[in-house]
């Protein structure tokens, strides 16, 4: 049986084929359910032109389909480095049991993966962030969630 170390070997491992291959950037990540990998993924922004095709969300998206649902609670994900807020998100939502991560934030951003001015932009109010946002149409729109709350077959997560 595997134990913490060889899934973090083979997250570290992913990290490395993947850049090898040209699929993206030097991270890796796997999905552990009962002692067991059951998703791999690595980093594919590059190869597959997808800003979100970060190893953790690759792993965990090919960890739903492999079990058939998005509720990975019973599961851990392994990945080679600190994620990143998009990452750490989908790892909260996917409902994982645990985390476990290598190299630290301070490591990728050396190497130019620098989040550290997401983890700011989320902290500002609309007006301060780089990203001119704006909220409209903001009735209308929240008028869906009624009807959301209004639907009898409606999966709640």
């Amino acid at each position: 049986m595997c134990n913490e170390s060889d899934f973090m070997r083979r997250a570290i491992a992913l990290s490395v084929e993947g850049m090898a291959q040209g699929a993206g950037g030097p991270f890796g990540a796997v999905v552990v359910k009962d002692g067991k990998i059951i998703a791999e993924g690595w980093n594919e922004v590059t190869s597959s032109n997808d800003p979100t095709a970060h190893a953790e969300v690759q792993a965990i998206r090919r960890a739903a389909q492999a079990l058939g649902t998005f509720d990975l609670s019973g599961c851990d994900v392994y990945a080679s480095c600190e994620p990143c807020p998009m990452c750490l998100s989908a790892i909260y939502w996917s409902r994982a049991s645990h985390l476990f991560y290598g190299a630290k934030a301070a490591h990728a951003a050396a190497a130019g993966f620098d989040d550290a001015f997401l983890y700011e932009q989320m902290k500002l109010p609309e007006a301060q962030r780089t990203l001119p946002t704006k909220s409209i149409m903001t009735n209308e729109a929240a008028e869906v969630f009624q009807a959301w709350l209004a639907k009898p077959d409606r999966v709640p997560y």
